[in-house]
């Protein structure tokens, strides 16, 4: 799939989640979800990828995971917070950068409606 594709797909998943269970859950609640559901749409997917810092030649694992990654192409980051905030895309774009990946969505799930908590973001 490219990714157009597969990001409209993730983000019809993520509505179908928020559809059914709505704001105000924990994080964790919805990254189960959202991994089954897509898992069950076919598509190949990590949850908490270990992801290492190289730091002169040095492979450290310093600790970082993504929230989801989805067919080894996007990452995913899933929120439940009142709004996403500039460390929030900080972060996404560093674990793009870490992991060489050019595509990510931050999906906040604590809003009346998803299309407002959803933010794509290319690198």
């Amino acid at each position: 799939m490219v990714f157009e594709e597969l990001t409209k797909n993730i983000i019809k998943c993520a509505m179908e989640v928020h559809s059914a269970l709505g704001p105000g859950l924990l994080e964790h609640s919805y990254k189960e979800c959202l991994f089954y559901k897509l898992q069950k749409e076919g598509m190949r997917v990590e949850k908490e990828k270990a992801l290492p810092l190289v730091f002169e030649g040095v492979t450290l694992n310093c600790g970082y995971r993504i929230d989801l990654l989805v067919e080894d192409k996007i990452v995913i980051e899933l929120k439940s917070v009142k709004k996403i905030e500039d460390i929030h895309l900080a972060q996404i774009l560093t674990y793009m950068k870490l992991g060489k990946y050019t595509v990510g969505l931050i999906i906040n799930f604590n809003v009346l409606s998803l299309k407002d908590g959803i933010k794509r973001v290319v690198n």
